[in-house]
C-alpha cells in the first residue's frame, strides 16, 4: 500500500454517503490507504455535523464556512456564528482551517456583490484566528485573487482548481497550494490535466470534492467517496511519469503544510 493519502475535500456529511453508510465510506477509505479525510462545512447549519465527524471518525478532520452558493440563504448573523464556532473550537486540533468559502460565477441568478461580501468578511475572519482558507473557485479566479491581495491570510487550498497557468502562479505566491481530483482523471479536461502534469508537484494536494466531481471509473448515478483519492493520486502518477508512492509522499507534505494543523496527525 502506498504511503497514507490525503483527502483535502469532502463533503462526509452529505446525504449520498449517508445513504451508503458512513462507517462503511469511512473504512473503504482506509483500506484504499486515505488516512486523512477534511471535510467542510457549507454554513451554519452544518458546523456540528462536520466537527460530530471529525470526533467520531479516525482520520478526519474539519473547516468551518459558510459556501458561496449558500450566502443567499443566510443573513450577516451568520458571520457572527462562524467568528463564535471557530472561538469555540480553537483549540480543537481536528479544526484545520476557514471553509469552504469564495466566489462562484458559473451559477446564474446568484448576488454576486452578497457573494463578494462574504468571501471578504470570512477572509478578515480567518485572517483573526490565524486559520487558512479552502476556497471555492468556479469563474472567479481573478476576483478571488483581487481580495487575497486586499486581506492576507495564512494561505489554503484552492479546490477543484481550473484557472490558467498565471493564475496558478498568483495562488501560489500567496501561499495555497491548489486541488487536483475527479475531473483531472477526464481525458476532455484537457486544460486541468495539462496543468497537474506540469505544475510543480509541490504545489499539488489531492481531492475528490465527494459525493460530487466523480473520476472517470464511476458510473454516471455512483456517487464519489474519499476512497476514489488512490485512483486519483495513480492518475496523476501517470500524467507525471512518476510513481504513486512519490505522488502520495509530496503531496502530503503539500497537505501538512498548507494545513498545518494537520501535521502530526495520522489516519486509517
Amino acid at each position: 500500500m502506498p504511503p497514507s493519502l490525503v483527502d483535502t475535500h469532502c463533503h462526509l456529511d452529505a446525504g449520498e454517503l449517508d445513504a451508503i453508510g458512513l462507517d462503511a465510506v469511512v473504512d473503504r477509505a482506509h483500506g484504499a490507504g486515505v488516512g486523512r479525510i477534511v471535510v467542510p462545512a457549507i454554513d451554519p447549519g452544518n458546523f456540528d455535523a462536520v466537527r460530530a465527524l471529525a470526533a467520531k471518525y479516525e482520520g478526519v478532520h474539519y473547516a468551518l464556512g459558510i459556501h458561496p452558493l449558500r450566502v443567499d440563504a443566510c443573513d450577516e448573523a451568520a458571520l457572527a456564528l462562524l467568528d463564535a464556532a471557530l472561538t469555540e473550537c480553537r483549540d480543537d486540533p481536528k479544526l484545520v482551517a476557514v471553509g469552504e468559502i469564495g466566489l462562484d460565477f458559473f451559477v446564474p441568478d446568484f448576488d454576486a456583490p452578497r457573494q463578494e461580501r462574504f468571501y471578504r468578511a470570512q477572509l478578515e475572519i480567518a485572517r483573526t484566528h490565524d486559520l487558512p482558507v479552502l476556497l471555492h473557485v468556479r469563474r472567479s479566479q481573478d476576483r478571488l485573487l483581487k481580495y487575497l491581495r486586499e486581506v492576507r491570510v495564512a494561505g489554503g487550498i484552492a479546490h477543484a482548481f481550473n484557472g490558467s497557468w498565471q493564475q496558478a502562479k498568483r495562488f501560489i505566491e500567496f501561499g495555497f497550494a491548489l486541488g487536483f481530483g475527479g475531473a483531472m482523471t477526464w481525458t476532455r479536461a484537457r486544460n486541468i490535466r495539462r496543468l497537474a502534469g506540469e505544475l510543480p508537484l509541490g504545489t499539488i494536494v489531492l481531492e475528490t470534492d465527494s459525493p460530487d466531481i466523480p473520476p472517470s471509473w464511476l458510473a454516471a448515478d455512483e456517487p464519489n467517496q474519499p476512497a476514489e483519492v488512490a485512483g486519483i493520486a495513480a492518475e496523476l502518477a501517470r500524467l507525471r511519469n512518476g510513481t504513486i508512492e512519490e505522488i502520495a509522499a509530496a503531496t502530503n507534505m503539500n497537505a501538512e503544510r498548507v494545513l498545518p494543523r494537520l501535521a502530526g496527525t495520522s489516519g486509517g
